[in-house]
């Protein structure tokens, strides 16, 4: 399966990523995501294959969301425990 995906950038959470199928963009969005997501920023065009390779995300579990919903929501990385409290500790100072 291959698929042209476009993929979004949230202005109000950094690292969070909707993909979308090219062809559909937007449309099969629920209102609810879309406003939680905030005005949707293109970040880059894909071409999505089983073989090709995500930096964070399985390239099935995108496919298959995007066969099935048509989009996929890419969340941002849960931050490590012990470099958050080094944060927390450095932010105090």
């Amino acid at each position: 399966m291959k698929k042209i995906c476009t993929i979004y950038r949230s202005p109000k959470q950094e690292g969070m990523y909707l993909y979308v199928d090219k062809q559909e963009d937007l449309e099969r969005i629920p209102a609810a995501l879309l406003k939680r997501f905030g005005k949707p920023e293109q970040a880059m065009t894909l071409v999505l294959t089983p073989e090709r390779e995500l930096a964070r995300v399985d390239i099935a579990k995108v496919l298959a969301s995007l066969e099935e919903q048509g989009f996929f929501l890419q969340m941002p990385p849960q931050p490590d425990k012990v470099m958050q409290k080094l944060h927390e500790k450095n932010s105090k100072m």
